[in-house]
């Protein structure tokens, strides 16, 4: 049998919960809307639409100006998906808060990034050289076939010869958990896999906070491929007893509960057959970290 095409993210769905990672991956049974997946996508949405500009219609004054760019470009992409906003059990002060809030975080971003800019400048270049010098590739997929994985990279740098594979977050907490190492382990190995070279760093640019990275050797790579292939081992089965539940705090909390706790607690009938759909992963991941 095939392996089935695995992620960072449903890897660590699995080590979350082999029960869910059956409900979603195997039985493809959806998910309530959340307010983090989908101001996620719109912050990057307006990050990766941040590097298409023009750096010649930037005025000296480009810290302020891109300060308002990235503001506009939020509001925007938020405006386009308002009727996913829509289907949030919020009201509009709450919605508001949320927008005000990764206004914030895209704000703190441009600070850093304008850092940078002025640093470049430091050296000689002018603004257009600056930003073309620091604008990375950015929404990259990679994957391999060998092992049945794949990942889409936010940011891929490459200043001065050293590399960095970087991911947005909009969590509250900056702190690398062992599931953002996975994922930033995975991709180390497929960018290997694909250039035949490790990149130098791999790291997260936690937007409330600033970026963390984490030195790319040998032991991380290999970090990867003992959690790929513990993932293709312990997921052959198509039998729901194979995949038991793994209660933790993330089953419910405070302020709500898993997708799934009806039919793990409470005996809610679970189907027979896999829905007619197809489960696609959101790009930017949710602020509960696993």
């Amino acid at each position: 049998m095939a392996k089935r095409l695995q992620s960072p993210s449903s890897i660590n769905t699995y080590l979350q919960c082999p029960r869910k990672y059956y409900f979603l991956y195997h039985l493809k049974m959806p998910t309530s809307p959340s307010i983090h997946l989908v101001r996620g996508s719109v912050a990057h949405l307006a990050l990766e639409h941040l590097y298409q500009l023009l750096p010649e219609v930037i005025s000296e004054n480009h810290r302020e100006n891109l300060k308002v760019i990235i503001v506009e470009l939020l509001k925007k992409f938020w405006k386009e998906h308002q009727e996913e906003f829509n289907e949030l059990n919020m009201n509009e002060q709450e919605i508001q808060s949320y927008f005000e809030e990764t206004k914030g975080m895209l704000i703190n971003y441009i600070n850093q990034f304008s850092d940078k800019v002025d640093a470049q400048m430091s050296r000689g270049l002018d603004f257009p050289e600056a930003f073309r010098k620091l604008t990375p590739e950015v929404e990259k997929e990679y994957r391999s076939d060998d092992y049945s994985v794949r990942g889409f990279i936010d940011v891929i740098e490459n200043h001065d010869g050293i590399v960095r594979l970087m991911d947005y977050k909009t969590s509250k907490r900056a702190h690398i958990t062992d599931a953002y190492k996975l994922q930033l382990a995975i991709y180390a190995l497929l960018y290997e896999l694909e250039h035949g070279n490790k990149p130098d760093e791999v790291g997260i640019y936690f937007l409330k906070e600033g970026e963390q990275v984490l030195p790319v050797n040998e032991e991380l790579v290999k970090h990867a491929q003992f959690y790929i292939e513990q993932i293709h081992a312990s997921t052959e089965s198509d039998h729901i007893d194979d995949y038991p539940m793994k209660t933790s705090p993330l089953c419910k909390w405070s302020s709500g509960q898993c997708d799934f706790y009806e039919y793990c607690f409470r005996g809610k009938d679970i189907p027979k057959e896999p829905l007619k759909r197809v489960y696609k992963e959101p790009k930017s991941d949710s602020n509960k970290s696993f």
